[in-house]
């Protein structure tokens, strides 16, 4: 890994927290993650499961933790299982933890290899009523390849059918959402790289350059500041590009008078970053430009008011979509005929911001939340009105990051550039 040691003590509490939710004489269990096939004999970089790591702070493949609060046996209370190194692994694929390195990282005291698991699963999960599975119920995941943690519930219900299965997953999304003091550190390192990088590239783009070119200058920025590299394949969209919302191509060159739209953000500690930005490629926006930036800026701030503690999802949107509204009024895209013959399900101002405002960030850049759950304090969401006109060529997206505290809300990126003034001067400093 790149980033620095992340203090134990958060996956202590964070495992505590877990199993005061398990029922009595209860046994969970977490993989992690798969590695994935990229071609002929290589794989992809391996990304750990953002539960697994929530729980133990271990960053490694073939890894599994067992919790068994309730466990007769107090050595098999919390048990780490690892791959055991060698000195092949060790020469063909470099260092891999040793015990006692799990141990510090984690703060659990039984480390074992995996060769070990079976038997030690066996000799203590008979002692157990109920069998914890985690499982993906992330709203936006759809899978069809079984993933880790789907293999072992399949094997676990043949050898052990009479126990009680269920999920950890409505645990975790309680849990996860509300964000620790040393999740916040974490997050709030991942936007400060972010911010590095996104004034590394104000400084460097010009007309002429490419997309490409600017993407190399923010990855450079990320690796440089120990980050594992982008939170998400990043988006450096310049004129027309920028209507389309998931552009990753990045392959243009940025001409004199276009806009370019940028949506990356840094991961440190698997930890996310994600923000968005739309700048004047000649370092001048023109005048029409500079309408639209500054009437999705003034959506921006005023959705960011509403993100607050006991905001519901629902309420919250509804109502970024009139102020929205009004500015595109103003910007002569909307007229009152337009809203008011409108249909509820698809309003009008749909045409020209067709995405959330929001969405829940942290282990994950659409972190696990439920969106029936009101916001509560610790939650980080996402803030981020566009306007697209495909007529325009023109599309401008600003995004920060917002932490929700009691009595109101802090801006994690509240140092990242955004006004105009301020972007303008920077790319002609």
């Amino acid at each position: 890994m790149k980033y620095l040691p992340v203090n134990q003590q958060l996956f202590l509490y964070n495992r505590k927290n877990f199993v005061s939710k398990l029922k009595p004489s209860s046994i969970a269990i977490f993989n992690a993650n798969d590695e994935f096939p990229r071609s002929g004999d290589q794989t992809f970089v391996f990304k750990q499961n953002a539960d697994f790591f929530y729980l133990t702070g271990i960053d490694q493949e073939q890894s599994i933790l067992i919790l068994f609060p309730d466990c007769p046996n107090t050595l098999y209370k919390e048990v780490l299982f690892l791959r055991q190194t060698s000195e092949h692994i060790a020469v063909w694929e470099g260092h891999k933890y040793t015990k006692e390195e799990a141990k510090q990282a984690s703060g659990i005291e039984s480390v074992f290899w995996l060769s070990e698991f079976d038997a030690i699963l066996h000799s203590i999960i008979n002692y157990a009523e109920n069998i914890y599975i985690n499982t993906n119920e992330n709203d936006r995941f759809s899978f069809e390849v079984p993933y880790r943690d789907l293999r072992m519930l399949d094997k676990l219900r043949v050898k052990y059918p009479l126990h009680h299965y269920q999920r950890s997953a409505p645990i975790m999304r309680d849990l996860r959402v509300i964000k620790s003091a040393i999740e916040i550190e974490l997050t709030q390192k991942a936007c400060a790289i972010t911010r590095d990088a996104f004034i590394r590239t104000l400084k460097f783009v010009k007309p002429g350059v490419a997309e490409y070119e600017i993407e190399a200058e923010v990855t450079h920025e990320f690796l440089r500041q120990r980050a594992t590299g982008h939170a998400y394949t990043p988006i450096i969209a310049s004129g027309k590009n920028a209507i389309v919302l998931h552009y990753i191509e990045n392959n243009q060159v940025c001409n004199d008078g276009d806009v370019i739209l940028f949506d990356f953000g840094a991961e440190y500690a698997n930890y996310n970053a994600d923000m968005s930005r739309s700048i004047p490629v000649s370092g001048r926006f023109t005048k029409r430009q500079r309408d639209v930036y500054d009437a999705v800026l003034k959506v921006m701030r005023e959705a960011t008011k509403l993100i607050v503690d006991g905001a519901v999802w629902n309420d919250y949107h509804d109502e970024v979509g009139k102020i929205m509204t009004s500015e595109l009024i103003s910007l002569g895209l909307l007229d009152k005929h337009d809203v008011e013959k409108q249909d509820p399900k698809m309003p009008a101002y749909k045409k020209y911001f067709m995405h959330g405002t929001s969405h829940h960030l942290g282990l994950d850049v659409h972190d696990f939340a439920s969106r029936y759950k009101p916001f509560e304090v610790g939650n980080i969401l996402t803030c981020e009105p566009g306007i697209y006109i495909p007529q325009e060529n023109l599309g401008i997206r600003l995004e920060n990051n917002i932490l929700i505290t009691k009595g109101g809300n802090i801006d994690l990126m509240a140092d990242i550039p955004i006004d105009g003034d301020e972007i303008e001067s920077i790319m002609n400093s």
